[in-house]
């Protein structure tokens, strides 16, 4: 949803056992119910904003009809309606609501967008819609649920109305893992703790021991399953010891044919620590594997992950 830090959410209906932890990734409002000023910093975030807004302004045709799943600030919505005939932005925090119509109501255009107190996973809109923005997203699509609302609502939206579907942004996911040498020395104080990274960054503390690879393409237009587990080989560039990977994920916000080209969103890294670090030299075939379900815990990830030295 940000590549702000809003990683470690906690459900609304959470008041104590393991859904007040990381782990209790199952109830599916998880991911929704953070502090504003999460979703106030996300508005500062130029790579996010900058891209959505190009996304937008080439899917939103003059007169079309949005639909925003999980529209927080409304940002997004507002962005829609100065070329749509209409948006509805579902939310289902209230005080995000409030909010949204606060800041929308500050705009020009706000007033084409109606915020609607409404569960994503049930809503569907008066009349069929040209346009469906759901910014549900978190590095390697854990945590946030936006495969299953996208899921659950395509199957609500083409029974109630029938085909064809609307287009969606992102309309494709693209995830990535990068074996590192990560320093987990803290001024003397050892830590393997799950990090997360800016892109496009030098980042000093991690050394990349070979190119990413990507793991798995999720197209959002067609059936997307929950299930992503991946085995493949890497083969490492330089000699160093591989105690972490690194998950990329780029959104694909929309295609331009006539260009041959997307407009993308590169979100955060997730850099999780080994179990057992690897000690490797360049040219060794380093094997990963890993499963997990979109929508899971981050550590549900991290406790899958395996990595050793093929044997030749």
């Amino acid at each position: 949803m940000t590549s702000q830090p809003a990683y470690y959410h906690t459900s609304p209906s959470a008041t104590d056992g393991d859904e007040l932890h990381e782990d209790g990734a199952g109830n599916h409002y998880l991911g929704q119910f953070i502090p504003l000023h999460y979703h106030h910093n996300m508005l500062k975030d130029e790579n996010r904003m900058m891209n959505f807004k190009a996304a937008i302004e080439h899917v939103v045709f003059k007169g079309a009809k949005v639909l925003e799943l999980g529209g927080g600030t409304g940002v997004l919505s507002c962005l829609a309606a100065a070329t749509a005939g209409k948006v509805w932005c579902v939310e289902f925090n209230p005080d995000l609501v409030a909010e949204s119509r606060r800041f929308l109501a500050l705009n020009e255009h706000g007033c084409k967008v109606e915020v609607i107190l409404a569960d994503a996973f049930e809503y569907l809109p008066p009349e069929p819609v040209d346009v469906v923005i759901c910014e549900m997203i978190h590095v390697a699509m854990l945590r946030e649920k936006q495969i299953e609302v996208i899921e659950a609502f395509k199957q609500r939206y083409l029974k109630r109305f029938g085909g064809p579907l609307p287009v969606f942004i992102p309309t494709a996911v693209i995830m990535a893992v990068q074996p590192l040498q990560q320093n987990y020395d803290f001024f003397g104080f050892y830590a393997p703790i799950i990090q997360f990274q800016r892109p496009q960054i030098i980042h000093d503390s991690s050394v990349e021991l070979a190119a990413p690879a990507v793991y798995s393409t999720l197209d959002l237009t067609q059936a997307s399953s929950r299930e992503i587990q991946w085995q493949g080989n890497i083969a490492l560039a330089q000699d160093g010891t591989v105690n972490a990977l690194r998950f990329i994920t780029k959104n694909i916000l929309a295609v331009l044919p006539e260009q041959a080209s997307t407009i993308d969103w590169l979100i955060d890294y997730l850099v999780l620590p080994l179990a057992t670090a690897v000690k490797g030299k360049a040219g060794d075939v380093l094997q990963i594997s890993f499963n997990y379900q979109a929508g899971g815990s981050i550590r549900s990830l991290e406790n899958s992950m395996r990595a050793e030295i093929r044997k030749t």
